[in-house]
Formats: structure tokens, C-alpha cells, sequence
């Protein structure tokens, strides 16, 4: 059944909030028990980022369609899955839902609330890494749509786990993730003056992903 809009954004937020909170809080806590091993803590990370989204897919689904990411959202209205006039809910949603799971990280290792990250990741590879990164997820999420949700959040959860890995960005591929984690000056961090090169790198990957899959995987309007 179709829920209400209303229930639908305060799952987007619910769930947005809870990822934030597992991909900061288990840097934090990957950093202090690795003893320098940057290898193993982004290990750990990955591990508790990807479990994380394969539990919250299955869980929020069916409810909102789990989005928990601007560009998602942004490509199911281009696709007509989301009617236009509810983008602007998901998305504040979103946002806030990621700037709350961070803060609340960040409290809960005895951290201040907001603290900005002076965490470095310029240049043409980190951008080029955040192009490759969405243009992936989004490839994964239309291709495995039609498929049933566990699915789908297996799919999600290990190529986000994958991407962690083989981009040089540790894979943010989420505009709300981005500018989230630049309130937190730990493991997970981005300065915020680098955080508008990485939304403007997942927006066109988005864009890329949105017109390829138009054709590939038409939507059931365009077949």
C-alpha cells in the first residue's frame, strides 16, 4: 500500500539518520582501536557501512522507498517513480536525517556535536572517484529494481562495501552523506570547501546513470 507523504519523509529522515550515524560512529570507533592501521579501520568501516544499508533497505523499503540519497530520489522523478512535488520533502529529509546521524555520532564518542573536518580530499581523482562511484550505485539500484527488496539491498549494501575499496574517494556517492560528514572532523570527514566538488562529481554521475538506464531498463511508461 502507498503510504502518506508524511510517513514516507520521516523514514527518509529515520533512515538517512541512521546511516550517517553507523558510517561516522564506526570510524570513530575503527580509528581508536586500530592503533594507525588505516588498512584495517577502513576495513572496519566498510563492514559496518554495508551491513548498515543492507539492514536499513530491508527495513525502511517498503515505507519509502529507502532513498536515503538525494540522487536517488532525483532519478526516480526523472523516471517517473516520485512525483516532482515530493522531491523537495525526500530531499530536506535527507539532510537533515544525515546532519542528525553525524551529530549524533559524534555525541556519542564523547565528541562536540559539530565540529567542521579538516579532512583533505581534493583533485581531479577524488572527483573523477565520486563520478565513477554514483554512476555505479546508480547502474546497481535501476538494474536490480524490478528485483525483490533484499535483493536490491544486498546489491546495494556490497557495492558500496566494493566501491569503499576500488575508488580513491572511499566512494561517498550521496550529496546528503557528503555534506553530513563535513561536521565531523574524524575518520569519515571532508572539509567542507571540498564538499561542492563531490556533490557536482555524484550529480553528473547520477545524470549518466538516469540517461543510460532510460534506455537499458526503460521504465514500464517508455517499454
Amino acid at each position: 500500500m502507498h503510504q502518506p507523504l508524511t510517513k514516507r519523509v520521516v523514514a527518509e529522515a529515520l533512515g538517512t539518520f541512521f546511516l550517517l550515524a553507523a558510517v561516522v560512529g564506526s570510524g570513530i570507533m575503527a580509528e581508536r582501536l586500530a592503533n594507525g592501521n588505516t588498512a584495517l579501520a577502513l576495513l572496519a568501516n566498510t563492514t559496518a557501512t554495508g551491513a548498515a544499508l543492507v539492514a536499513l533497505i530491508i527495513s525502511f523499503a517498503t515505507v519509502s522507498g529507502a532513498h536515503f540519497n538525494p540522487v536517488v530520489t532525483l532519478s526516480f522523478a526523472f523516471r517517473h517513480d516520485l512525483p516532482w512535488r515530493e522531491v523537495p520533502f525526500y530531499l530536506l529529509a535527507q539532510l537533515a536525517g544525515a546532519i542528525g546521524g553525524v551529530i549524533a555520532a559524534n555525541v556519542m564518542f564523547g565528541l562536540p556535536a559539530v565540529f567542521m573536518s579538516n579532512h583533505p580530499r581534493a583533485g581531479m581523482a577524488q572527483l573523477f572517484s565520486e563520478f565513477i562511484a554514483t554512476l555505479g550505485l546508480l547502474s546497481v539500484i535501476l538494474a536490480a529494481s524490478r528485483s525483490h527488496v533484499a535483493v536490491v539491498a544486498i546489491a546495494v549494501g556490497s557495492y558500496i562495501s566494493a566501491a569503499y575499496w576500488f575508488t580513491a574517494s572511499t566512494s561517498f556517492a550521496n550529496p546528503a552523506v557528503t555534506v553530513a560528514r563535513s561536521f565531523s572532523d574524524t575518520f569519515t570527514g571532508i572539509r567542507p570547501v571540498d564538499a561542492p566538488g563531490f556533490v557536482l562529481a555524484q550529480l553528473a554521475g547520477g545524470i549518466a546513470a538516469t540517461v543510460l538506464f532510460r534506455w537499458l531498463v526503460p521504465t514500464r511508461d517508455n517499454e
